[in-house]
């Protein structure tokens, strides 16, 4: 493609320039000149010493004219033109001295060469009496005005005696221009009180400044002046005004003033009102005007299409885009890099980034903000990688990266995680002075958090010379974040104390650090400040009720989410996660019946929760209508979605399912692969699990501590004793991962269950750290499955000794004792447990028969069918005594009561009353399916089995340990469980 230049993109006052040099060049006709009052003088200006531009060549030749020679842009050139001219035309200087002059001016002012200016201004002092020539002095003014030097222009105007309104112009354009608007509507009203007669030139200059001090009030009066003395009609004029009340956010005085021009031929009036609609956000306005300018065949230029390509702002407008990209390349003119770099933002706004590199790739000429835009449209689309890789190549050009290519990649370094990368760019800008800047300092913030870098964090910080709010909102999301949760608190703390006003997205931060640390009181408080303060939006609201759940206070998580009026998709999702992490998956699925009802639809992350749910429950047939949804509305399989449907189809007993899920899923993440042999592991199939870490590995995928833990877990429900403990050193020696706690039980448990107590009681004196109540317990487990009381006591001691806010580890120890029929250590064990807030976690049973989900605890009456399922279950007990010899293992029941009691506490455990409910409702040949939140017991197992002997019924029930598919008489376990 070929390029050319063309002016700055977006011009509010497209005339304002042009208008000052028109009416610096017609300033001679005298006519209009005005005696005013005294304006105090300034010093007066130094002359110059004479330059080398002005020395004559030694051989005269035929030159171009002076003006000829300007219009080239070269300065020495026209210095020497001037000073041949000076020398041929000494005895007609009078005549020729403003032709000679003004177009070297009117250079120096376009190239805002400010030096070469002065030199003129002292040459004109030397050679002649200046400030008789208003039209020279004027030119000065507008020359210094250009070159932003406004005490030079100020001297030069308060020592013309004379001054014409082109003089005039020329000063209120130069404060106009040089961020002093206020002095240009002081001496705009001066003008006024010196009843100097306006001309069309001056509104475009003094309605710009109205437009920097956003006052609509004094551009509606100037509108009014325009009108009085018939400007308005003029058309730069016309669009002057427009614009002022566009950029005032006056568009509907904007519009009315462009729909009342008469003639609208003008091309600069429909790219002011296009471009303010644009810049105002209101795109389809924008577009309408574009398409009704298309109509009356106007031929748009670099400021239409920039204007249009800007409001298509979104994914919606990409066919408009395109549109307006086809208009382009009809257009018949090259495309210049303003209208190219506007493209490439339409495209990388759309999202279509292969567009966008297409162009990129096209231009002959790049310039920093075509590199920019890509860089910043390649961030903003999750392009992370590509954006480095740019930035690369950018690198090997002559372009250099400024703060806005530097901001961009150290965002796209913080979302890849690539400290290094993160770190080159911040040595970078402090070798190029760039650090000191406040936007890329909140940026560096941002991207040692992500990396998980808190102390180069903290120290970017504290080497800010500036701090403003987004400051301290990043570097305490980033302490949150980072789970140096009280760090997060104290900055907190002092953003109150330093006279700050927390807001809301700081408040998710300080919550997010609550909820971890379980400050509820905390929360409350910041529950409350939040409700007094008027932040309380739908956004806090939905964390609110997280963070309450997570706490465990579902009491004022269900008050929280019924006090949200206009419940979102993430309102249902904060509190159906809030029932799932408190284990009330019934709640779960009840709520998202509830969310289906006011057609709320779900997306990923609420499914992620639902799926859960299901799991939980073990609820098959609603897992399958949660698939069929996904099926349906097309959700990706991917990432966390596809995970969750393969545990959930694992643990509602179906691995067959899981795996096709798992296997028809392409790009497969580490953490599908784990899930996947945590599926095997919990039904039992540990060589299938160690299978698949094989083949990760020769997929490359580097395994982490969870899929270790997976591999470790299905192993031990395996009794691959040897397999579980060369995968712990391989973990160890090959991956270099420190082993966790959980390790450390599953190699216990593994062990234990092999009967070699002595090995697992050795391996666990053996180990680095402290031994956990979690590693003590695997190993008393086992020693009351197998009966050794000494390595018992031990481990019993050792949990006592250590605590623990798991109920299920006094549980273990209780049953231990009673197991050695201490039931005054067993009285205390449960004291102890009462003393400090803990309950014993009740036996409890789920079946899903049709579309509900039934719960039963031991012993339980509450079903409206409770009498069918006591006479079935009394049934099937009998039937089982009579054909098989079934007799109760009381020793299971560790309770100081009679022997009949324990048998009949045997025959009320809630799986018995769910699989006597399931055969009362099942179709006959269904596999039933029970899910019990503890571990079954040694009768129930074996009830279980003969069950599914006499009655020639599969059966599968998950317990808190594993899958347990029983058929015929025999279990997938192997009595290993």
């Amino acid at each position: 493609m070929c390029l050319q230049s063309c002016p700055a993109q977006r011009v509010r006052f497209p005339c304002t320039s042009s208008v000052m040099a028109a009416s610096a060049q017609h300033c001679n006709f005298t006519s209009s000149a005005v005696q005013v009052h005294p304006v105090p003088m300034l010093k007066k200006a130094q002359a110059n010493p004479a330059l080398q531009f002005f020395k004559v060549s030694q051989n005269p030749i035929k030159l171009p004219s002076l003006k000829e020679v300007c219009d080239q842009g070269s300065l020495k050139e026209a210095f020497q033109s001037l000073g041949s001219l000076l020398k041929l035309q000494k005895s007609s200087l009078k005549l020729s001295l403003d032709g000679a002059y003004s177009p070297v001016l009117e250079l120096c002012a376009n190239k805002k060469a400010l030096s070469e200016g002065q030199q003129v201004h002292a040459h004109l002092i030397k050679s002649c009496d200046l400030y008789d020539s208003v039209f020279l002095s004027t030119k000065l003014v507008f020359m210094y005005g250009k070159c932003g030097s406004l005490l030079n222009a100020e001297k030069v105007f308060g020592r013309m005696c004379h001054r014409t309104i082109f003089t005039w112009n020329a000063m209120i354009g130069a404060y106009a221009s040089n961020g002093k608007p206020l002095k240009a509507l002081e001496l705009y009203r001066d003008m006024r009180v010196l009843e100097v007669p306006l001309d069309s030139c001056t509104f475009p200059c003094i309605l710009k400044a109205c437009v920097a001090l956003n006052n609509v009030c004094s551009g509606t009066e100037i509108h009014g002046v325009a009108i009085k003395y018939g400007y308005n009609k003029v058309t730069f004029v016309a669009n002057s005004l427009a614009s002022m009340y566009a950029s005032c956010n006056d568009l509907d005085g904007a519009r009315k003033l462009f729909d009342g021009m008469k003639e609208k031929e003008d091309i600069v009036s429909w790219n002011s009102i296009i471009s303010a609609y644009s810049a105002n956000g209101q795109s389809v306005e924008a577009l309408e005007l574009f398409r009704e300018m298309q109509r009356m065949c106007l031929m748009p230029n670099t400021y239409t299409f920039v204007a249009a390509l800007q409001a298509c702002e979104d994914s919606f407008s990409d066919k408009l885009g395109m549109e307006i990209h086809a208009a382009v390349m009809k257009s018949g003119h090259c495309l210049d890099i303003y209208v190219a770099n506007s493209l490439l933002a339409m495209y990388l706004r759309c999202g279509k980034t292969d567009e966008a590199a297409i162009i990129f790739n096209d231009l002959d000429a790049k310039d920093i903000v075509s590199w920019n835009t890509m860089l910043s449209g390649f961030a903003q689309n999750g392009l992370y990688n590509e954006t480095l890789l740019l930035f690369y190549d950018m690198q090997s050009t002559d372009e250099k990266p400024d703060l806005v290519s530097l901001i961009n990649i150290l965002a796209a370094s913080g979302r890849l995680g690539y400290l290094l990368s993160g770190m080159e760019v911040h040595a970078y800008a402090i070798k190029n002075g760039f650090d000191s800047d406040l936007q890329l300092g909140n940026t560096l913030i941002d991207m040692y958090a992500r990396c998980g870098c808190v102390n180069f964090m903290g120290h970017a910080f504290e080497k800010m010379p500036n701090i403003d709010f987004i400051s301290w909102t990043t570097i305490i999301a980033g302490y949150a974040q980072n789970n140096c949760h009280m760090r997060a608190l104290e900055l907190c703390r002092k953003v109150q104390a330093v006279g700050l006003d927390v807001d809301a997205m700081m408040v998710e931060s300080i919550l997010l650090a609550c909820g971890a640390l379980k400050f509820v009181s905390f929360v409350k408080e910041i529950h409350g400040y939040t409700m007094r303060r008027g932040l309380f939006d739908l956004v806090l609201q939905n964390a609110v009720v997280n963070l309450y759940g997570e706490c465990g206070y579902m009491e004022y998580a269900n008050r929280m989410f019924e006090f949200i009026e206009s419940k979102d998709v993430v309102s249902w999702t904060s509190m159906i996660s809030c029932n799932v992490h408190n284990g009330l998956a019934n709640e779960a699925l009840e709520l998202c019946h509830l969310m289906k009802e006011t057609n709320v639809e779900p997306d990923s992350i609420a499914l992620v929760s639902i799926l859960s749910a299901v799991a939980g429950l073990s609820a098959l047939k609603k897992g399958k209508e949660i698939h069929g949804f996904l099926l349906r509305k097309g959700f990706i399989l991917e990432e966390s979605l596809g995970s969750s449907l393969v545990d959930m189809y694992a643990r509602s007993g179906t691995l067959e399912n899981a795996y096709k899920v798992y296997n028809c899923i392409r790009n497969k993440s580490l953490i599908l692969w784990t899930t996947m042999i945590n599926a095997y592991g919990m039904h039992g199939n540990g060589k299938a699990a160690i299978d698949l870490f094989k083949k990760m590995e020769g997929e490359r995928i580097v395994p982490d501590h969870i899929t270790f833990l997976a591999l470790l877990y299905a192993c031990s429900h395996s009794g691959l004793i040897d397999e579980g403990k060369r995968l712990y050193e391989i973990m160890r020696s090959e991956y270099q991962l420190e082993p966790w706690a959980e390790h450390s039980a599953c190699m216990v448990d593994l062990l234990s269950r092999a009967n070699r107590l002595e090995e697992a009681y050795h391996f666990v004196n053996g180990m680095q750290s402290e031994p956990t109540a979690e590693v003590w317990c695997a190993l008393l487990g086992a020693c009351r499955v197998h009966s050794n009381k000494e390595l018992g006591e031990i481990a019993a001691k050792k949990i006592l000794e250590l605590g623990t806010e798991n109920p299920g580890n006094y549980v273990l120890v209780s049953n231990v004792f009673a197991a050695s029929r201490r039931w005054k250590d067993v009285e205390e064990v449960r004291m102890r447990m009462k003393g400090i807030g803990l309950k014993k976690n009740p036996g409890c049973s789920w079946i899903e028969i049709g579309n509900k989900v039934h719960t039963f605890t031991a012993r339980d009456k509450s079903h409206p069918q409770s009498n069918e399922i006591y006479q079935k279950l009394a049934q099937m007990t009998e039937k089982l005594e009579r054909e098989v010899d079934y007799v109760a293992q009381t020793k299971y029941v560790l309770h100081n009561v009679e022997e009949e009691e324990k048998v009949q506490m045997l025959y009320g455990h809630s799986e018995r009353l769910a699989i006597a409910y399931g055969l009362l409702k099942s179709p006959e040949g269904t596999p039933i399916r029970i899910t019990k939140n503890l571990r079954v017991c040694g009768d129930c197992h074996h009830f279980i089995k003969l069950v599914s002997k006499v009655f020639r019924q599969v059966l599968v029930v998950r317990d808190a340990n594993r899958f347990h598919h029983f058929e015929d008489g025999i279990c997938s376990c192997g009595d290993f469980w």
